[in-house]
């Protein structure tokens, strides 16, 4: 199961929802990974912080030791095809967002994630919420 950043975000905060979802899985014993596009998006998050010490922390604590999946050339071309004809029917899910549906697909992992209205707009993906 692939948690997508908005999940990691919460992860961070606390958010009892994502703790609880996280307990159960773990508790299933199901593989958890990040992706290299959610450690970028983290990043760019924590280069625009206020509070970038204390971020910085937050991070290392939800991704230390975390497997993860990278961008390889698979899932890139994957994930260009996907970001491409979503773009071509208008139904745009953003670029990140589409490398994450593209390495999710080439692993056959699942997404967790909050946002369903655009993982749930790529053909085969596996879409959890909480």
């Amino acid at each position: 199961m692939i948690l997508d950043t908005d999940v990691l975000i919460d992860l961070m905060e606390r958010q009892p929802s994502a703790v609880e979802k996280l307990s159960a899985l773990i508790h299933k014993n199901t593989p958890l990974t990040i992706t290299t596009p959610s450690i970028f998006e983290l990043f760019t998050g924590l280069a625009q912080s206020t509070k970038p010490v204390a971020e910085l922390e937050k991070i290392h604590r939800v991704i230390h030791q975390q497997p993860r999946w990278a961008l390889d050339d698979s899932s890139a071309e994957r994930a260009g095809r996907i970001h491409g004809e979503l773009a071509r029917r208008g139904e745009s899910i953003g670029s990140v967002d589409a490398m994450i549906a593209g390495i999710a697909l080439q692993h056959q992992e699942p997404v967790l994630t909050r946002n369903v209205k655009h993982f749930s707009r790529v053909s085969g993906l596996k879409v959890e919420t909480y």
